[in-house]
């Protein structure tokens, strides 16, 4: 048909074909409109919106009479432009259907999903840390969204972020592509071979002493929630016994979220005996250790991206109470007092609500509350009140004096006229 549209010319095309196109333009429009009718909101979860994304991909890529006549108006005109038109709306609708969890959110705003607060520190997530470490180096503007530990990425992982409409999964394809598209690159200084050995250490840090502490909380997690202080009924938003979450949460953390000792074998580590994998821990902060040396951070005076992944494991260790004995804390105070002085710098440059966000647990310490306006209010009806009472009493108090003073007279002409009848009776003997 294109074909036969190309070769006539555009005066030639009859009334009767041109009636024929027009139906076929207005079922073009409406199959491309019928998914966004359809879709489940983007709130409900990430497989509605993923479903909808492809209804809407069958029904651009499904030939139609209309289709061909806007190929062929390419080239001979009129009739195409006109079926261009009818489509176009529709792309238009479908450009701003929203399909993260926030919908209504702000301009270049980030929104962070990641865990919940403990009373140690911000994050038991070293990734999940290392992404609002970095979002705080950077001076980004972001908000941590409370979900419950009910939400994950398309990619089934925590952390992710959502702004300006789209999901990123992945802490590091989070950072590089905040980096790239705010221009913030924290290893912009850098040189060349500085870069590869920030890439050779964040491996060491993500794919091997991650895995160390790792193995220790999933054999050690009654430890692991003593140690970091985890409020389960906080975390878990639940109001169950704590001797039940405790057991729920023992299953989900070792089996659910990481799989536990299944993953910790299949990475390498859980064949070996826990002094020999913290034996390897050791080898790894020695390695940094050496690395960062007497300097600040481990390329100088500012902080990179190794400095954020590093601060976010270490913290891992560091921060557990020290009541819990776990041996890669005692190593590190002992022989790597130089990576606890960097746990430190980054901890007061990067985190000075700390205090906050430890006491209160609260994950969005970092934007300032406005005072409620009941507050004022109740503070005007005190001070009202307080005027009103100081009234009240002083009211009162003027009243019992004038009380007094009429009992005082009244005493005083009783006194007289008992005086004044005793003279009359004297004088009348």
């Amino acid at each position: 048909m294109a074909t036969e549209v190309e070769n006539k010319p555009v005066a030639a095309v009859s009334e009767e074909e041109k009636k024929v196109e027009q139906p076929a333009a207005a079922a073009v429009a409406s199959t491309t409109e019928a998914p966004a009718a359809t879709d489940k909101p983007a709130a409900a979860g990430g497989d509605a919106g993923a479903a909808g994304g492809d209804a809407d991909k069958k029904a651009e890529e499904k030939p139609t009479a209309g289709g061909e006549n806007a190929a062929a108006g390419g080239e001979g005109g009129g009739d195409g432009a006109t079926s261009s038109e009818a489509t176009a709306p529709a792309k238009k609708e479908k450009e701003v259907k929203p399909t993260v969890h926030k919908v209504n959110f702000e301009k270049d705003v980030v929104y962070l999903y990641q865990f919940t607060r403990t009373p140690m520190l911000p994050s038991i997530s070293p990734f999940c840390l290392k992404v609002e470490t970095w979002l705080r180096l950077a001076g980004l503007k972001y908000e941590n969204i409370d979900h419950k530990l009910k939400l994950r990425s398309k990619k089934g992982q925590l952390p992710f972020v959502e702004v300006n409409g789209e999901e990123i999964a992945d802490s590091t394809i989070i950072m590089a592509e905040l980096a790239q598209r705010f221009e913030k690159d924290l290893d912009v200084a850098l040189t060349q071979e500085q870069r590869n050995i920030a890439h050779a250490m964040i491996s060491m840090l993500e794919n091997h002493l991650v895995w160390v502490v790792l193995s220790w909380r999933i054999k050690n997690t009654e430890q692991m929630v003593k140690g970091y202080k985890i409020n389960l009924q906080h975390a878990l938003g639940s109001r169950l016994p704590n001797a039940l979450l405790s057991f729920f949460f023992k299953f989900q953390f070792s089996r659910k979220c990481f799989q536990g000792a299944k993953k910790v074998k299949a990475q390498g580590l859980g064949v070996h005996k826990p002094e020999e994998i913290e034996e390897f821990g050791r080898k790894d902060l020695k390695v940094l250790s050496e690395l960062l040396a007497d300097k600040p951070f481990f390329f100088g005076d500012e902080p990179t991206t190794l400095d954020c992944v590093a601060f976010s494991v270490l913290a891992q260790i560091h921060f557990i109470l020290d009541e819990v004995k776990y041996g890669l804390k005692e190593f590190m105070q002992e022989n790597c007092p130089n990576l606890v002085g960097h746990v430190s710098r980054i901890k007061e440059r990067c985190f000075p609500d700390w205090e906050d966000i430890c006491t209160k647990l609260d994950l969005n310490a970092h934007i300032p509350k406005p005072e409620p306006e009941t507050k004022e209010n109740k503070e005007g009806a005190d001070t009202e009140k307080t005027a009103e009472q100081d009234k009240n009493e002083s009211e009162k108090e003027l009243e019992k004096d004038n009380s007094n003073e009429k009992t005082e007279k009244k005493e005083e002409k009783t006194e007289k006229v008992e005086e004044n009848k005793e003279k009359e009776e004297a004088a009348a003997k």
